[in-house]
């Protein structure tokens, strides 16, 4: 019987089939090319006037009025395509280009070369390389008789990209973006704390990081007991043992940024243990892991200016005989003691040893990413991620970049008078309020315990997937946020 492909094969495979997605001839260069127009609605009366009788009544005859997401192919006399257009619905200018707008072309075009017929603003040129990139984006590896993972790509329109476009580094972030993705989408028999610990030590050799981990009871000896107290029941297997991920990289000389995701590789919810409705999706438990790392592997492969360190407690939330309990009082690395009412709120008990140590250091901006909360997701839904600062600043720099960049994100208040909900009667405090009302924002002041107050703080609560089917964005894994996180530390820092 044949084996699943490798992670290493599978993630290799990916890269080469982006690459494989653009032709490597500019714009300027792409003799023979098909041309592709984008056109907003208010645009396409005046470009119909332009074109030859035979075009303009081929747009009347199929009534296109440059709809949003819309594809229409212009034939030749030969039946070939001369040209297609794309409709852009009321975009209210070019430089608003989405990739989102663009990443349905390679599915809708037949195969060849194609270029865009009009100039683009270097911004818009950007994303619409992004999101042509997007939407080649191969199937799932596992697939019987998936070419990824097995030698081969798959075939497709290719683009000649603008010569506005900063294609190196839209290319880098393509291929981050779909490596993130990947990890998200492998099951949890392929993806534990082993193989994420190593994937990690991997991306960071290659980019000169040094990497460390702490694995089993070692995390007892270095003063991580909650990361050790969720992990344990899964650990009498040493692939499945609970683990601390510590990825620095840089020149010491330059601000310190630190970031932190939450890797826990399968939910079970513990002894509080999950419906299996609930439990199904439980492999992408570990998305801020993903975010975390693929945002270092930009970071990294960009060589951004900044002294990065990354923390990610890998774990699976199991039951056994040595699992953490309800009623269980545990000790934080702060020192803190935090008594357990639900031991399905496991994800913010790793972060909060991991962000403690990462002010150890004081950084010049911190960062977490965690599929932490059903609430931020009953608030805002799937597709906008909920974000929390301790610097208003910071929350409205971090909003206004997810804006800019696509990737959104909603910020959400820190409710000072909602923080004594934590309180227990046994223990510094709880790790859930008895409310069943702002979970989001209860989880966040949850964090906020284990952060100084004096180290700059961004918290996003990622759903990390998508539940439904859209064009460069199909079901399964997200890396919400990247794109944003990774615009604000080039602001912040270069």
């Amino acid at each position: 019987m044949a084996s699943n492909p490798s992670i290493a094969t599978i993630l290799a495979a990916l890269d080469a089939s982006l690459a494989d997605a653009l032709s490597v001839a500019p714009q300027d260069s792409a003799t023979g090319s098909v041309p592709i127009w984008l056109l907003r609605d208010s645009e396409v009366s005046s470009w119909r006037a332009t074109q030859p009788t035979a075009v303009a009544s081929w747009l009347d005859n199929n009534d296109f009025r440059g709809e949003r997401h819309r594809v229409l192919l212009l034939p030749r006399p030969d039946g070939t395509v001369a040209g297609a257009v794309l409709g852009l619905g009321s975009l209210p200018a070019i430089e608003a280009l989405s990739p989102w707008a663009i990443a349905g072309l390679p599915e809708k075009l037949p195969p060849g070369s194609y270029h865009f017929a009009r100039d683009l603003p270097s911004f818009a040129a950007d994303h619409a390389v992004l999101g042509w990139l997007l939407g080649s984006l191969p199937s799932s590896p596992l697939r019987s008789g998936s070419k990824v993972g097995m030698g081969g790509v798959t075939r497709r329109a290719r683009l000649c990209p603008p010569s506005s476009c900063d294609l190196v580094a839209v290319t880098r972030e393509a291929l981050v973006l779909g490596w993130s993705r990947e990890l998200i989408n492998l099951p949890p028999n392929l993806l534990g704390p082993a193989e994420l610990a190593a994937l990690a030590a991997a991306m960071g050799t290659g980019s000169g990081a040094r990497t460390e981990v702490i694995v089993g009871e070692e995390l007892l000896a270095a003063d991580y007991p909650m990361i050790h107290a969720v992990g344990r029941a899964a650990g009498r297997a040493a692939e499945r043992a609970p683990r601390l991920i510590d990825l620095r990289w840089g020149d010491e000389r330059h601000p310190k940024v630190t970031i932190v995701g939450k890797g826990v590789c399968f939910d079970s919810g513990g002894l509080d243990i999950k419906p299996g409705a609930a439990m199904a999706l439980m492999k992408k438990d570990m998305g801020g892991a993903a975010v975390a790392l693929g945002l270092a592997r930009l970071l990294m492969e960009r060589q951004a200016p900044i002294r990065l360190r990354v923390l990610v407690p890998a774990v699976e939330n199991s039951v056994g005989g040595d699992a953490y309990r309800p009623g269980d009082v545990l000790r934080s690395r702060r020192g803190l003691t935090v008594e357990i009412n639900n031991t399905d709120a496991e994800g913010r008990l790793v972060l909060a040893d991991a962000l403690w140590e990462a002010c150890s250091e004081s950084p010049a901006l911190l960062l977490d990413f965690a599929t932490l909360t059903g609430a931020a997701r009953t608030a805002l839904g799937p597709e906008l991620p909920a974000l929390f600062s301790n610097d208003p600043q910071l929350l409205a720099s971090a909003q206004r970049c997810g804006v800019e960049s696509h990737d959104p994100a909603w910020p959400m208040p820190l409710w000072d008078s909602y923080d004594d909900e934590l309180t227990s009667r046994v223990a510094d405090l709880s790790n859930v309020a008895p409310s069943a009302f702002a979970g989001a924002v209860f989880g966040a002041l949850f964090l906020r315990r284990f952060v100084a107050p004096a180290v700059p703080w961004a918290h996003f609560d990622l759903y990390a997937w998508n539940p439904r089917e859209r064009p460069g964005r199909p079901v399964g894994g997200e890396a919400q946020c990247l794109r944003l996180a990774d615009r604000l530390i080039r602001e912040r820092f270069g």
